[in-house]
């Protein structure tokens, strides 16, 4: 009887030169997005850095100028002061936006259906451009012709947009109702995201709601309160249309926030060689806070909170 000897497969090391294949191609599967990346992020940004040593008018040709752009640009009061009004702005929106988007999240997190309908209402600022909310604003806040005149209240005819000390918190409050509901909206799946075993737990041993928003909600929150907050701060400096269509960095320069400052640098007074001192300062200031956020926050060791991981 002839025998025959019987051969199984093994399966692990068959697979290990399918593995080894799949790492070697990981790399080139992003090699698409890098270019992409290096195409609009990096050479914009070397282009705006050799610029900055320039003089250039953007249609003339162009003569090295060494530090002569960065002295005089950092030497500018004008400068210090947009510094001063984009930290001001940076500070007040965190301060103003966080506590509010955080009890609306937490609110429209619920499933009753009424509810949901709130949230819906909520969320309409997100459908909406910078620039239409702008001029919805503006137009309501004109003392002659908006709401205030309309209905006769004369608290609302003051020259919201015309009087330095009222103007840049009324800039803070539109930027606040356009991007609340957007940050609202992470703190809610940050909240639907919590186990509802937690609170059960909590009910059991007699914790009333006020104890278990602080005790779990807030806790379990961090991490979303982290992502909100870099987002908020490094959005701050780049507040340029509904600045730019509210005020136009007015009255004098009372809203001339450091975007708003490079713009009109380049673009208004045709002088491309400090309006790109400008964009590297905001470059530089941008990734300074994200990398101290990062840092001291424990942003780059965020773990999910969810049950069972």
């Amino acid at each position: 009887m002839t025998g025959y000897t019987l051969t199984t497969p093994r399966s692990g090391r068959a697979e290990r030169p399918r593995r080894r294949r799949a790492r070697s191609a990981a790399p080139w599967l992003a090699l698409p997005a890098l270019l992409m990346y290096v195409a609009f992020a990096i050479v914009p940004l070397g282009g705006a850095v050799v610029l900055s040593f320039v003089h250039w008018d953007g249609l003339g040709p162009m003569s090295w100028t060494g530090l002569s752009n960065w002295t005089s640009v950092l030497a500018d009061p004008i400068t210090g002061n947009a510094l001063a009004l984009t930290g001001k702005i940076m500070l007040i929106s965190v301060i103003v936006q966080t506590p509010i988007s955080l009890l609306l999240g937490v609110f429209t997190a619920g499933r009753h259906r009424y509810r949901e309908v709130l949230a819906v209402l909520y969320f309409l600022p997100l459908l909406l451009s910078s620039a239409a909310v702008a001029i919805a604003f503006k137009a309501i806040l004109d003392p002659n012709f908006g709401v205030g005149a309309g209905f006769g209240l004369p608290f609302l005819k003051q020259d919201w947009l015309g009087r330095p000390d009222l103007v840049l918190f009324v800039v803070i409050f539109v930027i606040a109702w356009q991007f609340v509901p957007f940050h609202t909206l992470l703190y809610q799946a940050g909240v639907r995201q919590i186990p509802v075993s937690l609170y059960e737990a909590a009910t059991i041993d007699g914790a009333n709601r006020i104890q278990q928003f602080f005790f779990i909600t807030l806790p379990q929150l961090r991490n979303t309160i982290i992502t909100s907050g870099t987002l908020m701060v490094t959005g701050s400096l780049t507040y340029f249309d509904v600045v730019f269509v509210l005020t136009g960095g007015g009255p004098g320069y009372a809203t001339r926030l450091l975007p708003l400052q490079m713009y009109l640098t380049g673009f208004t007074a045709n002088q491309m060689g400090p309006a790109s001192v400008l964009a590297v300062i905001l470059v530089v200031i941008g990734l300074a806070l994200a990398l101290v956020l990062t840092r001291f926050t424990g942003f780059a060791k965020m773990q999910s909170d969810q049950e069972g991981v």
